[in-house]
């Protein structure tokens, strides 16, 4: 049996998180301005729902998160060579950086990004 795993964020704020992620990530969407939003990058996928509304959904009680989601984290891979000019790229568009771009004892290159409610990205190669 083969399966797909999609990814989803529960986010606060669809409009800026749908900007980051397509303006600065480079994302597609045909996203229509409601309370869900898919994503598509080459093969992967992603999609976003609002967190008050899935929370009410569900009957739980929402609580905004704040600061840094230290529960997950996505990571984008890139060739090698396309790790440093990634990092680069995200600097100049004051992308904030949770860990600089380094090269790990194991040999791998990567570095570490928040969006703008604080889901951690890894970009590595």
């Amino acid at each position: 049996m083969h399966s797909v795993i999609d990814v989803g964020l529960f986010v606060g704020n669809m409009e800026k998180m749908v900007a980051f992620y397509c303006d600065i990530l480079n994302f597609e969407t045909d996203w229509d301005g409601g309370l869900f939003a898919t994503f598509k990058k080459d093969r992967d996928q992603l999609f976003m729902f609002d967190r008050k509304h899935f929370a009410e959904s569900i009957g739980e009680t929402y609580v905004p998160p704040s600061g840094i989601n230290l529960t997950m984290e996505m990571y984008m891979r890139f060739a090698t060579t396309e790790v440093d000019q990634e990092y680069e790229r995200l600097k100049a568009l004051n992308v904030r950086i949770i860990e600089e771009l380094s090269t790990k004892p194991w040999g791998q290159r990567n570095f570490f990004i928040a969006d703008p409610e604080g889901n951690i990205i890894e970009i590595g190669d």
